[in-house]
């Protein structure tokens, strides 16, 4: 028996780990309602912040967001069923909808048992909990709930909805790491495809937190940027005028295939996913760790699964949330990591346009990365101005302000730091056959 197990534990250290690529790509932004409008607004720098429009937030202290606009949920659901799904299952049909379209996968010649989806949120149906309990609430002497209140709701519907939509009978679940949550859902993804349980994966995040608990909730956090006068410039990553982030909604959606799959149909391949990790800050509920501890062993790790050295980075799309705690520690973990490299990167953050958009953000930014390193270009951190510095922040990084970059990108890395301290980070490196 013994000897059994050394055999049985030689051949699977000895496993070879399979290539993921990604072939499809879908997103609904604060800036962009498909993939292409949401890239070309990254590039010329467009913030995604207006006036709440979803509810009246007269009242608040925040009274902006970074909503999605013109969202037509009739694209992807008959009015009769849109009863059924929360705003944020919406973005996820959406999303996935155009990253199944782009992939161009044949659906009728697809093993479907091998087609799995793991697609995540971070809240969750808040709305949709927040209207049914009002409702309840005004009439507590005959308590009433639709019967699509618990499905409604919970975290993981969204990821049972695209597989029943495309048949997919693989692995299927959600998971939830707050703002690290679509970050874990796509290195969750890879590992399911690198390990051969699956050759096709859907996978991303979506969320829909712009309500009245999500805003009035992050309000009494302090957690919320109240510059209500400055609504289009006030998520500044990295400017010492900081004082908040702003809320953010939408979806971001990948198809991931094992690399013998996808040269096989002849599919349109946009990048290697090179290697993922997470990590935890074990230090505070929502604050980072100071030191970057978290942060730093997150990245380290990242690129040792990818087996890349620090010197193949070009490019890092930090979580960059216009924190006043956040901001300044990541870039000392960045510092840490890379040691001198870091003054050869690009670093940037999206978040400067499209507000935190939580649970989705992962997947937003892991496409990000994904079109830099294809199109050899960085987006810039937009709203920052000369003299707007905090002394806990090193300017003589590129962090690309206000201007898109154009540079080779071999290698993309995405950071993402949930509340409770939850970690995760993702490479992305040109494809190369």
């Amino acid at each position: 028996m013994q000897s059994h197990i050394s055999k049985t534990a030689c051949k699977s250290n000895l496993m070879k780990l399979r290539r993921v690529v990604v072939t499809g790509l879908g997103a609904i932004t604060p800036i962009g309602n498909c993939v292409s409008q949401f890239w070309e607004n990254l590039l010329k720098g467009v913030s995604g912040a207006c006036p709440i429009t979803l509810f009246d937030a007269s009242k608040f202290k925040t009274r902006f967001a970074c909503e999605v606009k013109d969202f037509d949920p009739e694209s992807i659901l008959e009015y009769k069923e849109l009863r059924k799904y929360d705003r944020y299952s919406q973005f996820a049909l959406y999303s996935a909808k155009e990253a199944i379209q782009d992939s161009k996968l044949d659906l009728e010649n697809l093993d479907c048992d091998r087609a799995g989806v793991i697609f995540s949120t971070g809240i969750g149906g808040i709305g949709s909990y927040e209207h049914d309990m009002v409702e309840y609430l005004q009439n507590v002497e005959v308590p009433r709930f639709t019967p699509f209140f618990i499905t409604r709701m919970i975290a993981n519907i969204a990821s049972g909805h695209i597989s029943m939509q495309y048949n997919f009978r693989g692995p299927n679940f959600g998971v939830v790491s707050a703002c690290a949550t679509s970050t874990h859902a796509v290195g969750l993804a890879f590992d399911q495809i690198r390990l051969g349980r699956a050759d096709v994966m859907i996978t991303g995040g979506a969320e829909a937190p712009i309500t009245v608990s999500g805003i009035g909730g992050f309000n009494a956090m302090r957690a919320l940027s109240t510059k209500n006068d400055e609504y289009a410039t006030a998520s500044r990553p990295l400017s010492g005028s900081r004082d908040g982030f702003v809320l953010g909604e939408g979806a971001g959606c990948l198809i991931l295939e094992e690399y013998e799959h996808a040269v096989k149909r002849g599919a349109k391949i946009y990048a290697e996913v090179a290697g993922v990790a997470a990590s935890a800050d074990a230090y505070h509920m929502t604050a980072t760790h100071p030191d970057g501890l978290g942060a730093t062993l997150v990245m380290k790790n990242a690129l040792r699964d990818a087996d890349l050295s620090v010197d193949d980075i070009d490019y890092i799309n930090i979580h960059g949330t216009s924190t006043p705690v956040g901001d300044p520690s990541e870039i000392k973990a960045i510092k840490q990591v890379f040691g001198e490299h870091a003054w050869n990167l690009n670093i940037s953050s999206s978040k400067s346009m499209t507000g935190h958009l939580m649970g989705a953000t992962g997947a937003v930014e892991s496409i990000v990365s994904i079109l830099s390193v294809q199109n050899d270009v960085v987006p810039p951190t937009i709203n920052h101005q000369d003299g707007d510095e905090d002394p806990e922040i090193d300017y003589s990084l590129n962090f690309t302000f206000n201007k898109a970059q154009k540079r080779v990108v071999r290698a993309a890395m995405s950071n993402t730091f949930g509340f409770g301290g939850q970690n995760a980070s993702i490479i992305f490196k040109k494809f190369c056959p």
